[in-house]
């Protein structure tokens, strides 16, 4: 199979869809790659290290899409990107499609087929692609909230484990999954005071058991989430419903009664966020104040650190792209149920059944699109 990999031209964003060890275990399989100019840079690989183990070094997106059967990507394609896509092209990325519809109409007119990494599962009901993001995400979440508290970004200028004499920091977790289990260790680490709500009372167990009496976890009521966040002083949102929508846990008026100088860092705005008050930010541009809260809510956190997550994304996505282009799309999609939920446009029809839902388009499922 001949598969590209343009540059990631999402406005700072490092990460690479292939590092250089991948490229070497398909072109060993006899798999033809191509790699735009310079895609690897920000993660320290140049096109010599590409070269090297067999790549193909094109000038530009549009010399790698018009090559490609397949194009590999990290984040969502942009609309420059859709414009180059064709009938039947396979695109293996993250979408989050729910929170984008001009995107997914975009994706729905090429006639390709797009597969997104945010809903490919695991033989436990993991999301095997999304969670080494997910925990750099978590693990982030807590690095820039203790940042973003600081009076100099607009914070309540303290510091999440104190000093002897001093309070240490509230920090709330909304979700016990894998960013919020990453976050709450960060946290912990730091010395904060560290709350978990979740509504799913076996996870709630599994994490008292895990962290003991240092965390604190709570059961998820519109109460007590209240309760909670107004109390805080900075709020991981780390919610997540696979695929779908984000549900709007933290309303605005909520926000309105926090006090000033608090934090509150989205990490769920890739599919639409879980506060009333987000909306999408980038690394350039990263913060904003709504009621003199602080919003951190940059839709691509692990490219901030490109290097450590374009390395842990492909030891993800690797068995999957060789299954792709091993046996092409449709065999690897009717033969691996789990690769099958990634399945999210193809020809023309929205498979994946909460993006439908979401947006109001017709749902067509995945093994019938494939006949």
């Amino acid at each position: 199979m001949r598969i590209g990999v343009p540059k990631e031209i999402k406005v700072h964003e490092y990460r690479v869809g292939l590092v250089p060890a991948s490229v070497r275990e398909l072109t060993h399989k006899g798999h033809a790659v191509a790699v735009e100019t310079s895609a690897g840079a920000g993660v320290g690989f140049a096109d010599s290290d590409y070269e090297a183990v067999g790549a193909e070094i094109l000038p530009d997106a549009a010399a790698i899409f018009d090559a490609a059967e397949m194009v590999v990507k990290v984040k969502e394609p942009q609309p420059s990107e859709i414009s180059l896509l064709k009938p039947d092209q396979v695109l293996f990325t993250y979408l989050h499609l729910a929170a984008e519809p001009e995107q997914t109409q975009g994706l729905v007119d090429t006639g390709s087929v797009a597969i997104a990494y945010e809903t490919v599962t695991d033989d436990r009901g993991g999301l095997p692609l999304l969670a080494p993001m997910s925990e750099v995400a978590g693990r982030m979440s807590i690095q820039v909230g203790a940042h973003c508290l600081e009076r100099e970004q607009g914070g309540k200028g303290i510091l999440l484990g104190g000093v002897p004499g001093v309070p240490v920091a509230k920090v709330v977790v909304l979700g016990g999954g894998v960013v919020g289990t990453n976050a709450a260790r960060m946290a912990m680490g730091l010395e904060a005071s560290v709350t978990v709500i979740d509504k799913y009372l076996p996870r709630l167990n599994e994490l008292d058991m895990q962290f003991g009496a240092t965390l604190n976890t709570i059961y998820a009521t519109m109460e007590s989430i209240e309760q909670h966040v107004i109390n805080a002083d900075l709020v991981i949102g780390a919610v997540l419903i696979p695929g779908a929508a984000a549900p709007r846990l933290v309303t605005e008026d909520m926000i309105k009664k926090m006090q000033k100088g608090s934090v509150v860092v989205d990490v769920a705005i890739d599919q639409g966020g879980c506060f009333e008050t987000s909306r999408p930010t980038t690394h350039a541009d990263p913060t904003y104040v709504v009621d003199d809260v602080v919003h951190y809510c940059v839709t691509n956190m692990p490219g901030a650190v490109a290097r450590t997550s374009a390395r842990a994304l492909n030891n993800a996505t690797l068995p999957f792209v060789l299954e792709l282009a091993d046996k092409g799309y449709v065999q690897a999609l009717k033969e691996n149920p789990h690769l099958l939920n990634g399945l999210n446009i193809h020809k023309g029809h929205v498979t994946y059944e909460a993006v439908a839902h979401d947006l109001g388009l017709e749902y067509v499922q995945p093994s019938d699109a494939l006949d």
